[in-house]
């Protein structure tokens, strides 16, 4: 969700007397108990400094001085999401990789576990709240963005035949029609109970018959390993509140040499979409997705951007399970 305003360089490709001072500069942002421990929450997700200072039960100018070292040493980066600032580890040289590897293999204390889960929660309530109101007026919400006619048809061209389908956050239902069409049997999957049954409605109308509803998020997609041969996830990322851990979910439940399709925004500024919209997030940087699917084990496969006049910009991704 967040982009680096700047990728470090690995070390090697410096010269000398711009290695020591970068070396130096990161051991020192290192060399904190807390910042490590800020480090190692960074790797699940990218939060706000309130969330962190949640977290980690600190005042606001404390947690500030550690990020803004952590910043200096090149270990994390910042993006401003409407009125917060969010935080995320950056990605670049070996040393950073080895010392991030090394890290995500302690564990987060249980009270601190805790509050992140709780923190995850209130973010997938408040977009709960969002669709449970506005769930009727999501057609003209959507095309203040972008409507499905902008990318359906590219993502449909995407497609890879295959026995089974699964589609998270279906909206209105338009493109089930596309997968009931080319699969055996389809999933819809959304959290949203509104949201499903105008999905559902939607099937109904079209005499779809072959499509099971599921009101839950996408842990029970994961619970169903290896069933999809393909996944698809139209514009609904930036309304999640963990968007990496939906990668993670994902993959386990693709089939090997399935295919996962991801319809998003490019990251943007039009901070009015979280109120319009409901969304949690403004856009993602294309590295970012393919930053989460490689974290997750999935391989890069084909790409397709495009400009809208209203100044968004849609990408759709296509990962592969090898």
């Amino acid at each position: 969700m967040l982009d680096s305003n700047s990728t470090p360089t690995s070390l090697g490709d410096q010269p000398p007397s711009d290695q020591i001072p970068q070396l130096a500069a990161v051991l020192k942002a290192a060399g904190d108990p807390l910042r490590l421990e800020i480090l190692r929450l960074l790797s699940q997700d990218s939060y706000s400094v309130l969330e962190l200072c949640h977290i980690f039960d600190l005042r606001q100018p404390a947690l500030s001085h550690h990020l803004k070292v952590l910043a200096q040493g090149g270990l994390v980066s910042k993006r401003r999401e409407g009125n917060n600032l969010f935080y995320r580890r950056t990605a670049g040289s070996e040393l950073l990789q080895q010392l991030f590897a090394n890290l995500d293999q302690l564990s987060l204390t249980e009270a601190r576990a805790q509050t992140v889960a709780q923190i995850a929660a209130e973010r997938a309530e408040a977009s709960r709240r969002f669709f449970a109101d506005y769930g009727n007026r999501f057609r003209e919400q959507q095309e203040l963005i972008a409507s499905y006619s902008v990318y359906g048809p590219q993502v449909a061209q995407l497609l890879k035949p295959g026995r089974h389908a699964l589609e998270v956050g279906p909206g209105e239902g338009e493109f089930l029609e596309e997968l009931a069409g080319r699969f055996g049997t389809v999933t819809a999957l959304d959290l949203s109970p509104t949201m499903l049954e105008r999905a559902q409605e939607f099937a109904d109308e079209k005499g779809l018959q072959n499509i099971e509803f599921v009101c839950d998020d996408t842990r029970a997609a994961g619970s169903r390993p290896e069933s999809a041969d393909c996944i698809v996830v139209n514009m609904v990322l930036h309304h999640t509140p963990e968007p990496a851990q939906i990668f993670q979910d994902l993959q386990k439940s693709l089939k090997v040499g399935g295919q996962l399709l991801i319809t998003e925004l490019h990251d943007h500024k039009q901070s009015w979409a979280r109120e319009a919209c409901g969304d949690l997030w403004l856009g993602f940087a294309p590295q970012q997705l393919v930053e989460w699917a490689t974290d997750a084990g999935l391989t890069k496969g084909r790409s397709v951007h495009s400009a809208l006049r209203n100044g968004f910009q849609i990408q759709i991704q296509e990962f592969l399970k090898g």
